[in-house]
This record gives structure tokens, sequence and C-alpha cells, in this order.
């Protein structure tokens, strides 16, 4: 059976954790506790724009990599994964795009470090289904995804993914 949580080491010392979630009803009343002081932080990403998780692991590192040269672009290492997963560099087009919004029917939740306790906290927030991570391809929007990233029929020829031309849009960004 497959797992409900992933937990990856992304950087020596510090781990990423992964929860998937369909059918989600209450997204507005999540999106209401990002500003609550009072709870641990959470990165809420809109599920149906993830293409695979080694995007969100790609972006992991780009935002302790920011957080430890002192760089942030962000206020905060979760939104620095939110930012990171865009393509772009506008900070609140990412925020707004791969964050939720108010009827967001799938969320991928992310949370650097995570103890048990706090993920347990925000699964029980969560009025929506949880399942194993390996059941994102199947809640992926490929039209949502290619608009968002640019991503032209010719980039997904010869073998090339759609992961590959999301990873190369994120790996560019600070050249553009």
């Amino acid at each position: 059976m497959a797992e409900l949580v992933l937990t990856f080491e992304t950087h020596p010392g510090r781990t990423l954790t992964l929860a998937l979630f369909r059918d989600v009803k209450n997204a507005k009343e999540v999106r209401a506790t990002i500003a609550d002081a009072s709870k641990p932080e959470f990165a809420y990403m809109n599920a149906s724009l993830i293409v695979d998780p080694f995007v969100v692991q790609l972006a992991a590192q780009r935002a302790l990599a920011a957080e430890s040269a002192g760089r942030l672009v962000t206020k905060s290492l979760h939104t620095e994964l939110l930012y990171g997963i865009s393509g772009t560099k506008h900070v609140v087009e990412s925020l707004k795009r791969f964050g939720i919004a108010d009827d967001t029917t799938t969320l991928l939740l992310a949370r650097f470090d995570c103890q048990p306790e706090e993920l347990a906290a925000a699964q029980s927030l969560i009025a929506g289904v949880q399942v194993p991570l390996c059941e994102l391809p199947s809640l992926t929007d490929t039209e949502l995804v290619d608009k968002c990233y640019k991503i032209t029929p010719a980039e997904l020829q010869g073998g090339r993914s759609r992961t590959d031309a999301v990873v190369f849009r994120i790996g560019a960004k600070d050249c553009l």
C-alpha cells in the first residue's frame, strides 16, 4: 500500500514532508489559517499544477539555499517554496497561481522539518480525502500546467516529459 505522507531529506538535517488531498471542500477555511501566526506554517499548493513531487523537491532545495545565503525573495521559507515552483520571477503571481484559492479541490501540503503533531493538526483541518502521493499525476491538469509554464507541444516530443519542461523553467528562472 502506498504511503499517505512522504518525507524527503532536502539538506543535511532538514526534511520536507508532503501530503496530498483531493475533494477538498474547505479551501477557504484552510486559506484563512495561513496568516494565523499561532499555527505552524505550511505551504498549501494547488495540486492540479504540480506534475511531480520532484518539482517540489527542487523548489525546496532552492528555498533552503536562499535561506542559508540570506537571500529569501519572500517573507518565509514556505512562501519561498511556492515561489520556487513557479517559472516566473513575479512573487505575487507565483503565490496566487500555485497557492490555493477558495475553490481549490486538490491540495498538496508541504512543511519543512514537520513534527508529527503539526502534521496531524494540518490533516485534521483539511476537509478532504487524503490520498497517496503516487496519485498526483491523476490530479494534475496538464492543459493548465502547459499554460502556466508556457510549454509547447514541440518541447514534449522526442521523449521529453512535462516534468522535464517544468524543471527547466524552474532552473532557468534566475537566468531570465
